[in-house]
């Protein structure tokens, strides 16, 4: 049995910032669970390019609201809290939080990451290799 408290892990090297998000990492691939578990904020009248080339991640907001936009397609899904969706297809997307709402987000990855992942140039999570 494991437990795992978000505030253990806030400011260690499983919270990691970016300009548009917050990932607080509560399982990662040393967890040996398959997955990976995220607590990830994204931040209010932002936008960020994604692109799991890697992974398959499902995502269930549990607080504001935005939008997703597959580049595919130019799809555009709104999303709000206690809405769940899937990128089941590696997706490339666009994530946008609306303005004065900060989105917060339970996130899913399968593989699971290492927890030391950052978004390339493309928006991709490179596969890491942690000997763990």
């Amino acid at each position: 049995m494991k437990v795992v408290r978000l505030e253990d892990i806030l400011n260690t090297d499983q919270h990691i910032k970016a300009e548009t998000w917050e990932s607080r990492r509560l399982l990662l691939k040393k967890d040996g669970m398959g997955y990976s578990v995220h607590d990830t904020i994204i931040k209010a009248g932002t936008e960020t390019h994604i692109w799991y080339k890697h992974h398959l991640e499902a995502v269930y907001c549990i607080e504001g609201e935005g939008e997703v936009e597959t580049v595919a397609d130019g799809k555009v899904w709104p999303i709000k809290a206690n809405e769940i969706y899937a990128l089941d297809k590696n997706d490339e997307h666009y994530l946008r939080a609306y303005e004065g709402s900060d989105m917060r987000m339970v996130c899913v990855f399968k593989p699971a990451i290492t927890g030391q992942e950052t978004h390339n140039e493309e928006g991709v999570y490179e596969l890491v290799d942690d000997d763990e």
